[in-house]
């Protein structure tokens, strides 16, 4: 398939063609659209789903033909931050309606409120879910998540992006910004749910 992604993030579309092998992701100003989308809903599932809705249509509207739509829509729950993440999460610190933090700025706001807690008190999980519309009558949705902790100071390894150097992931024993491209997608939610969308489409292990 080709697979027009719903996002203007180069690093999350290198980490979905990882996974993807054999088909071909790209993202939306490939195929000549501009794509913008609020994503207001209050579940990860309705935004990603959103997001692949509002592409499609955009695809439909401008008569392109010959690709699927996959959305994602991901984030971080922090235990002990109950509300201030999830489908907020790359809004987090940010003023309603202002601009967005940058990823080290939104690190260095998450350790600052978790300061002087324990590692008990830190665990923390990313979510990811996928929605993917192959045509009008087939849609495919799913959700999978990354168990993991906050870590006390942001770790010193530059792989991986966003809230990666903060979160240290159960399943690999270490920071997610040191895994390999390869280890991480075998351990992250993007990852996992990418993998759950191939099996449903019939092309997954």
């Amino acid at each position: 398939m080709r697979i027009l992604l719903a996002s203007s993030n180069a690093h999350k579309r290198h980490e979905f063609q990882l996974i993807f092998k054999g088909h071909e992701i790209l993202l939306p100003a490939e195929a000549g659209l501009s794509f913008d989308c609020e994503e207001d809903r209050e579940t990860f599932i309705e935004n990603s789903l959103l997001k692949a809705r509002t592409l499609y249509g955009q695809l439909k509207k401008a008569g392109i033909t010959g690709y699927a739509v996959m959305a994602d829509d991901s984030g971080l729950l922090v235990s002990a931050l109950p509300g201030l993440l999830g489908v907020r999460t790359a809004r987090f610190g940010s003023e309603d309606g202002g601009p967005l933090l940058s990823a080290k700025e939104r690190n260095a706001l998450l350790l600052e409120k978790l300061a002087g807690k324990p590692d008990a008190e830190r665990s923390a999980a990313f979510v990811c879910a996928i929605s993917l519309i192959k045509d009008d009558n087939t849609v495919y949705c799913v959700q999978e998540s990354t168990e993991g902790r906050i870590l006390q100071e942001e770790s010193d390894a530059t792989g991986g992006f966003g809230y990666d150097p903060v979160f240290f992931c159960n399943e690999a024993g270490c920071a997610m910004a040191a895994l390999p491209e390869e280890e991480k997608n075998r351990y992250s939610h993007r990852g996992k749910a990418a993998r759950s969308i191939l099996k449903l489409i019939g092309q997954g292990e």
